[in-house]
């Protein structure tokens, strides 16, 4: 990356934030990617100029969050990485209502609803994602959804304005937000939940991680489940009547434990997780009928 770039990106936020030539294996849960040109931890109020820079000097650019639902390239990922992560992190608690940066982790976000007696948030304390990619794509746990506490999200659209995006107008469905298809990044949200008892409250997170860590490889680097669920079945049932638990290519294989989750076994590359997944959808849809679409996010080069 030119140095003349570098030295703009120095004038939009501190040069401490700014990582050139990052490992990206670093910074998802996969433990799997090469380097990014330039990666930069950001505050919301810098997101717009970052981008705008970008635009300007006709730089790619790609936002992540914590990187639990993600699989980078072996080859890296060109141009920005912008990251909303810990310097977008604060969480107020307001009456029964919770606002979160989009860097919160939402683990965090539901001990806060906890320590004080709010209940709504329990299924999601487990799920390893942030505020803003849990509204993205309306992440959900037994039986729970984000859009079921949502009041509203601060977004910057792609036009570089920032809007207060309505639960009803980010029209949230399985895995799908209106920002999905729009494009836009979150930048906080706002839950409603409701008053509780602390201990019922953390009886339901103790049970719900107590099933999470029993039937989930949860040690093993992974990016959660790597497939939708397909309208009317289960993917891991179908990966598993498939006969594909414990298959695996290099490094990388469908979880013993779980199938519906692909994992690192032993420093696998995404090409060892691409090759996977392909094989089991197609072993699927050849068994079943039934094609499996991706819910990890593929971002950056791939061989």
């Amino acid at each position: 990356m030119k140095r003349e770039f570098v030295e703009k990106l120095y004038t939009i936020t501190d040069r401490k934030n700014v990582y050139l030539d990052e490992p990206m294996n670093k910074h998802t849960t996969f433990k799997i990617g090469g380097n990014a040109d330039a990666f930069v931890d950001a505050a919301a109020d810098e997101i717009k100029d970052l981008i705008s820079l970008c635009n300007d000097e006709d730089m790619d650019y790609t936002i992540i969050g914590n990187g639990s639902n993600v699989l980078v390239g072996d080859e890296g990922i060109r141009g920005v990485t912008i990251v909303i992560g810990k310097r977008m992190a604060d969480i107020s608690v307001d009456g029964d209502e919770i606002v979160a940066g989009a860097g919160a982790l939402l683990s965090k976000t539901a001990n806060m609803a906890l320590n004080n007696n709010l209940s709504g948030m329990e299924f999601a304390a487990g799920i390893p994602g942030s505020v803003g990619g849990a509204v993205l794509m309306n992440a959900g746990a037994y039986g729970g959804e984000i859009k079921d506490i949502l009041i509203d999200a601060q977004v910057l659209t792609p036009e570089g304005v920032v809007k207060c995006y309505s639960k009803d107008e980010l029209d949230l469905s399985y895995r799908h937000s209106l920002i999905m298809d729009k494009g836009g990044v979150i930048l906080s949200a706002r839950f409603k939940l409701t008053a509780g008892d602390y201990d019922e409250i953390k009886s339901v997170m103790i049970e719900l991680n107590k099933r999470r860590s029993d039937k989930q490889p949860l040690g093993l680097p992974s990016a959660g489940s790597t497939f939708k669920r397909p309208e009317g079945y289960f993917a891991g049932k179908l990966i598993q009547d498939a006969g594909l638990m414990g298959y695996k290519v290099g490094g990388a294989g469908v979880s013993d434990k779980h199938a519906g989750f692909v994992v690192n076994y032993d420093n696998a590359t995404a090409a060892d997780v691409r090759a996977v997944m392909r094989d089991v959808s197609d072993k699927v849809f050849k068994d079943a009928g039934v094609r499996l679409e991706p819910e990890v996010r593929m971002i950056g080069q791939f061989n």
